[in-house]
């Protein structure tokens, strides 16, 4: 079985938040903890508490082809964005777009006409996007329908918010978008919004719905690992041992096989040394 993590963070500068771990993590160190997993790549999004996170990412994607990839991230209101994003594929290992729009200069972004530019070109080169929080996900079935040939990805189950206690708030429209087969769901994180240990069952009925609603091509298996208190291998089994209901073929596709289809990335046999 292809096994794909549809989201780490690799880093080598800057400060993380207090949610991930506060050393950086490198590229070398992924490498063993996923052979140590099971895991036969990762999706690399670089993060935005390093400004040269983007840099690090070629450099892991150039040194370790077969188990890395990226979703890249740039400022969009830079007036030489358009022409970075046409040749985004250029670069070592890019294979689409990650957003979160956070930090307070890009919070207005989705309405203020800041993105407007970034769908169609998006779609005209058909180069899949990911979002991720409260300013971006909800705007997700208006960009699908208005760009159908887009591909969007929602990152973190459909996460907008935590309820008190660290629970998953999902977005209101998130099972409804299904209707738009240019809509797809990282499963990113579960384990971080579980209130109970492993197999971390609180949440297989939030999984359960997305399958329902989304079925197995549309669903990815990931980790965000730098934030996770539990190991990447519990992250592996929590799919392929502790959900009865998900048969094996689908539990291939969610696990690895869908995302490389909708990314249109399959990790490269491992040079040979």
């Amino acid at each position: 079985m292809l096994i794909i993590d549809s989201q780490i963070h690799l880093w080598d500068g800057g400060h993380a938040p207090p949610h991930h771990r506060q050393k950086p993590y490198l590229a070398e160190e992924a490498v063993a903890d996923m052979a140590a997993a099971g895991v036969d790549a990762a999706i690399n999004h670089p993060p935005g508490w390093d400004a040269d996170s983007n840099r690090y990412a070629i450099e892991a994607a150039e040194r370790f082809p077969d188990r890395f990839a990226t979703l890249g991230w740039l400022k969009l209101d830079r007036p030489e964005a358009p022409d970075l994003v046409r040749r985004w594929r250029s670069q070592p290992g890019m294979i689409g777009l990650r957003f979160l729009c956070v930090a307070p200069d890009e919070r207005s972004w989705p309405t203020d006409g800041t993105m407007d530019w970034l769908w169609p070109l998006a779609e005209e080169l058909e180069l899949p996007i990911a979002v991720c929080g409260p300013t971006l996900v909800p705007h997700v079935g208006r960009w699908a329908e208005q760009y159908p040939n887009l591909k969007l990805a929602v990152d973190h189950l459909g996460l907008v918010g935590l309820t008190a206690s660290g629970g998953l708030i999902q977005a209101e429209g998130l099972l409804s978008w299904s209707r738009f087969p240019n809509v797809s769901v990282k499963l990113t994180g579960a384990p971080d919004y579980a209130s109970d240990e492993y197999p971390f069952r609180s949440m297989h009925d939030t999984l359960h719905a997305l399958y329902d609603a989304y079925g197995p091509e549309r669903l990815f298996w990931g980790t965000d690992i730098t934030r996770l208190k539990c190991t990447w291998r519990e992250c592996v089994t929590m799919f392929t041992e502790e959900l009865p209901w998900l048969p094996e073929k689908d539990q291939a596709l969610i696990m690895g096989e869908s995302f490389s289809r909708w990314f249109n990335w399959t990790p490269p046999p491992p040079a040979q040394s």
